[in-house]
């Protein structure tokens, strides 16, 4: 019976994929994000391959071993070319989860500088933000889940340990990676009643945890919802790796003059990956409160976008326009 709950599940999983494909091809004479998905996709298995080609290890999954209360790898010496590089792939849906992927991604690299890391990401507006990003060996984009591109990518990448961030699940990288006996963790996990892992219809999604060899969750509310799926031994809260970064910022403070001259001595809010909604309550404080700076860092920084926030707020200034100009202060807070 739980056979067949999961190969129903598995039909509607392939025609969401399918939806998800379609729409996104259906919206690119007019979607930025939708071109860049595509473009970014084409041949991606050919860009991958030569990337990888001159800097390919012979490393297989067993060569690595986990401790719940810290990360390790090691390899052992195969055959005449001595001692193999360790390859850490971490994969984030967008730029948010990197961030909060980013410390622990640090870490291992710190622990062992001359581990290979592989960084994925699904969205665009992650992986142009961070395709340059100087911690990472390789950056790719995730080609969309199938059977076959989850084995064609992981085969080419050949990880010996996978930190998955956050959320956004794909059964079948999932699945090979289990296959593959491949450390496979979760990174600053959140679950919610809502979500489909503790529905009815859920089992698909049920079986992507079991997938997981640890999951590492924010919460303890987290932790007591899986716990009532039966994941107990593999569960542990270690709170929201956001907080990490935060505080690596503020030990290494960088001056922005522009930025300095723009707060002065005022209050400043500042509000990063915001939606339209909160920039309309943004905006209302605003209007109210004419001795308060803001700064506002939307979600996507698309020209259309902007230029929507531009209409929304009475006084405003692009900080790339402000920087270009070279001006002290801006006109108008």
């Amino acid at each position: 019976m739980i056979a067949k709950k999961r190969h129903v599940s598995i039909i509607f999983y392939h025609i969401f994929l399918w939806l998800y494909k379609t729409g996104i091809r259906l919206i690119t004479p007019w979607n930025l994000k939708a071109r860049l998905w595509i473009a970014g996709r084409k041949d991606i298995f050919g860009k991958i391959g030569a990337e990888l080609g001159a800097d390919s290890p012979r490393l297989q999954a067993d060569s690595a071993f986990l401790r719940t209360d810290s990360l390790k790898l090691t390899a052992d010496s195969s055959g005449p070319g001595g001692p193999e590089r360790k390859t850490v792939w971490m994969h984030c849906a967008s730029l948010g989860e990197f961030e909060q992927g980013r410390p622990l991604l640090e870490a291992l690299r710190a622990d062992d500088p001359g581990c290979r890391i592989i960084l994925s990401f699904f969205s665009p507006s992650g992986f142009e933000a961070r395709k340059d990003y100087k911690g990472a060996d390789h950056v790719f984009y995730l080609p969309l889940d199938s059977r076959r591109n989850a084995r064609r990518f992981i085969d080419l990448v050949q990880p010996g340990l996978v930190l998955w961030v956050k959320y956004v699940y794909w059964y079948y990288y999932l699945v090979e990676l289990k296959r593959k006996n491949i450390p496979t963790l979760l990174v600053s996990g959140v679950f919610r009643p809502d979500q489909p892992f503790f529905r009815w219809y859920g089992r698909l999604h049920r079986y992507m945890l079991e997938c997981f060899t640890h999951l590492f969750v924010q919460t303890e509310v987290s932790k007591e919802l899986l716990g009532r799926l039966g994941l107990t031994e593999n569960v542990s809260v270690s709170g929201d790796t956001r907080f990490d970064r935060v505080i690596g910022i503020a030990e290494s403070p960088e001056s922005l003059p522009l930025i300095e001259a723009f707060c002065g001595k005022n209050p400043v809010i500042v509000a990063g990956s915001t939606w339209e909604e909160d920039e309309e309550e943004l905006d209302h404080y605003a209007n109210t409160h004419p001795e308060i700076r803001m700064i506002i860092a939307p979600h996507e920084i698309g020209e259309e976008r902007l230029r929507e926030v531009e209409r929304l707020f009475r006084y405003c200034i692009r900080y790339s326009v402000w920087a270009q100009a070279g001006s002290s202060s801006p006109t108008h807070g």
